[in-house]
Order: structure tokens, then C-alpha cells, then sequence
């Protein structure tokens, strides 16, 4: 690692991919200062991928500190972005409640608040009857409350990518599109950037944050990781009566189900009980990734455990139906850093789930670890250099599946 370029700022960046995270890691490195940074996408725009099929929510509550802390700043980002009249990202600060329905869930919740009280994020227990005043659709029968957390709400994905970009050009960051990349440049082991249709494109840095294309494109250069793609579903109502658009994000951690208000309507997604991936061992990097079936089985079963809840959304019209394949990795981390097997060539991948609502603190983190003399913990963690060169694939696949069967463990 170049570490006199990386302290004057005068490191070059090569991004490969321009949804969520990738964007995010960009403007993050455009606001620490760095001023050579070009973001490459294979599609005509940016967050058309698996981005596109994000539901938005952005939950800062989780079960660690460190993922605590990279929520927040995420927010943080998202309340500075929002004052662009020009490309806001559309975040609603709402709040949130993680709802329980049994006592047992409760005491988990309790343990999860004194987390969020650790680093300063505002959480509080609710009764069911308090819970239900926030949204009142809920049956107050059906539950035993809620932790609250009024920093929590949404946005609009793609309006997120599009702020990134904007902030991003200002500062002077370039953003290519329509790039396939063929091969990587290489030195040796060391990385030198890529070669595409267009030519060639050469930095000290080639992050790659390509989603599901993240394991055919990391072959190339000659890594092989275990980023998994797992298909995930949610689908949207057509308008309801009287869903206001200021009630809170909603999650439900032992049904596996969360929802929001989205223009007046209702969307709806979950957690399979048995998650289905994708052999990323079979998509060449310039393929797409293959279409999901709408399996409606699973869809009208979040249905009718929410209607549990809410009675009267049982057999709502739907309007859409959304679906992707967000990666995941088989110890449920980020995979975020240099590989020392081929120096700079930096992962910001595996992101299970919270590529958007985790990107800006993804990006800190990006930062931290190719910046810091001394990176936390924490950041040393999530290095690509934690998988083996010959990792057992059929176990993987098995292990990342079971992040997100059980994404809402407490």
C-alpha cells in the first residue's frame, strides 16, 4: 500500500460498480479529500441493479456496537444529503418499532436498547397501547410493545444513488457509464486497474463494489471469495385508507417480516425460513444476473402473518412486486478492505443486506482501513484476507444462507 499517497490525498481510485455502495464509498473519499476518484457501471445509469430492488428502510438498531455506530453515521449522511433541494435522497426520519410479541422477545429487545444507550442512540420501550398510538393500524391484542427509535425512517434508493452522484461530480469525482470490465491490470500480484471496451483504466486503488457480480469479477483478478447471493421479495399495495405517511418503519422480528408506508400504500417484505441463492460460480461478470420467479406462496405468507397484526391488509391488491439478490457472507460481515493477496485491489462487498441503509458508513469504514496506521479492531475483522484461498463452497453457501434466514437474531 501506498500509504504517502493515501496521507497527501494524491491516491487515484477506481470504483466498480455505481449502486448504493459503491456510490457511497466514492462520496466518502470525495469528502476526506481525495480527488482522483472514478466510479465504472456496467448499466447506463447508477442503482440499477441490485440497489434498484432495495425496500429503503434504514434500521440503526443492531446487535453490536460497531454496527450501532456505522447506522448512525449513515443517518447522519442521509439528514446532510436531504438538505439538497436539488437531488435529495427522499429520507423520511419517521422512526421505527421493532415489535414484540411475547414477553421473551421483549427482554431481547431490553438487551438490544442498552446497546443503542452505549453509543448514544435514542431507543425507548413501548407498550402495546403506546405502540399502537404511533401506528394505529396495528391491533393492540396482537402485541406485548415495541422499542422505539425515533432517528430510524427511509428513502428512496435509487434518489439515494442519484444524491451520492451529484455531491460526488461536484467534487470532483467521475462517474463512467456503460463500462463492461474484461480483465484487471496487474503487476505481478499488485493490482494497476482494469481493461475495459473503452480502454483502459489504471489507479492505485480498483475498489470493487459490484453486488452479486462481486465474486465473478474478484476471480479475475484471481480471488476467490464467498459472497452469496440470496433472492429476496417484498411486494406493494395499492393505496390504503388512511395510512399516513408519517407512521413509522415497521419490523417484526418473530414473524421475519418488516413494512413502511410508501405513498399511502403498504410494502410488505421478509425473511425466508429457507433462503434460495444463486451460484455465482455460473454468472460471467458481464451477464446479468438471472430473473426471480415471483413466488407468491412466500409473498401471501408475510401477508398473512402481518394480518395478524393488521387485520384488514389480508387480501390488499398488489402493485408491485420487487426482487433481488443482496450477497451475503457465511460469518454474516462485510467483506471490507485491501487483499493482501493482490495488493490494491480493495473489496466493499458481502454487505448482507444493508447496502444502502449501511453505504455512507460503509464507506468510513473503506476509508479507516485503507487510511488508518492503526485500523480498529473491528475494521481488521471484515479484511478478504479472513477467507482462505480454497474455501468450501458448499459450506459457505449453507452458512450465508443461514444470515439470512435468521437476518432478525437479536
Amino acid at each position: 500500500m501506498n500509504r504517502s499517497k493515501l496521507k497527501d490525498k494524491s491516491a487515484s481510485f477506481l470504483i466498480i460498480g455505481a449502486g448504493a455502495v459503491g456510490s457511497g464509498v466514492a462520496y466518502t473519499l470525495a469528502k476526506a479529500g481525495f480527488k482522483n476518484v472514478t466510479v465504472l457501471e456496467r448499466e447506463n445509469d447508477v442503482a440499477k441493479v441490485t440497489t434498484s430492488q432495495g425496500a429503503g428502510l434504514c434500521g440503526q438498531v443492531r446487535n453490536s456496537i460497531d454496527r450501532v455506530r456505522l447506522a448512525m453515521r449513515s443517518v447522519a449522511t442521509f439528514r446532510e444529503l436531504q438538505k439538497d433541494s436539488v437531488a435529495p435522497p427522499e429520507w423520511r426520519e419517521v422512526g421505527s418499532l421493532r415489535i414484540a410479541l411475547s414477553d421473551e422477545k421483549k427482554q431481547d429487545f431490553v438487551k438490544l436498547a442498552s446497546i443503542c444507550q452505549g453509543v448514544g442512540l435514542n431507543t425507548s420501550w413501548l407498550s402495546a397501547e403506546e405502540t399502537v398510538e404511533k401506528c394505529p393500524a396495528i391491533d393492540v391484542n396482537e402485541i406485548a410493545g415495541s422499542l422505539w427509535c425515533p432517528s430510524d425512517g427511509y428513502l428512496t434508493p435509487y434518489r439515494l444513488v442519484k444524491s451520492y452522484e451529484r455531491q460526488c461530480i461536484k467534487m470532483g469525482c467521475n462517474f463512467v457509464m456503460g463500462v463492461e470490465v474484461n480483465s484487471f491490470l496487474m503487476d505481478g500480484s499488485q493490482i494497476q486497474g482494469v481493461v475495459t471496451q473503452k480502454g483502459d483504466f489504471e489507479a492505485d486503488f480498483t475498489i470493487l463494489a459490484a453486488g452479486a457480480h462481486a465474486y465473478p469479477l474478484a476471480l479475475k483478478a484471481g480471488l476467490e471469495l464467498p459472497v452469496v447471493p440470496v433472492r429476496h421479495a417484498y411486494f406493494v399495495t395499492t393505496p390504503l385508507t388512511d395510512w399516513d405517511p408519517d407512521w413509522p418503519c415497521l419490523r417484526i422480528p418473530e414473524m421475519s417480516i418488516y413494512g413502511r408506508v410508501s405513498n399511502g400504500s403498504l410494502l410488505l417484505g421478509g425473511w425466508e425460513r429457507v433462503g434460495h441463492s444463486m451460484d455465482p460460480r455460473q454468472l460471467a461478470s458481464e451477464e446479468n444476473s438471472p430473473s426471480i420467479r415471483t413466488d407468491w406462496g412466500v409473498l401471501l405468507k408475510f401477508e398473512r402473518d402481518f394480518a395478524k397484526l393488521v387485520p384488514n391488509i389480508l387480501g390488499a391488491q398488489k402493485a408491485k412486486v420487487a426482487k433481488g439478490w443482496p450477497t451475503f457472507t457465511p460469518d454474516g460481515h462485510f467483506i471490507i478492505g485491501e487483499s493482501t493477496k493482490r495488493p490494491g485491489l480493495v473489496m466493499a462487498v458481502g454487505c448482507n443486506a444493508h447496502g444502502i441503509s449501511g453505504s455512507a458508513g460503509i464507506g468510513s469504514l473503506l476509508l479507516e482501513a485503507l487510511t488508518s496506521e492503526t485500523p480498529s479492531n473491528y475494521v481488521t475483522s471484515l479484511s478478504p484476507d479472513r477467507f482462505s484461498e480454497n474455501c468450501d463452497w458448499s459450506s459457505s453457501v449453507k452458512e450465508a444462507r443461514s444470515v439470512y434466514e435468521h437476518y432478525y437474531s437479536d
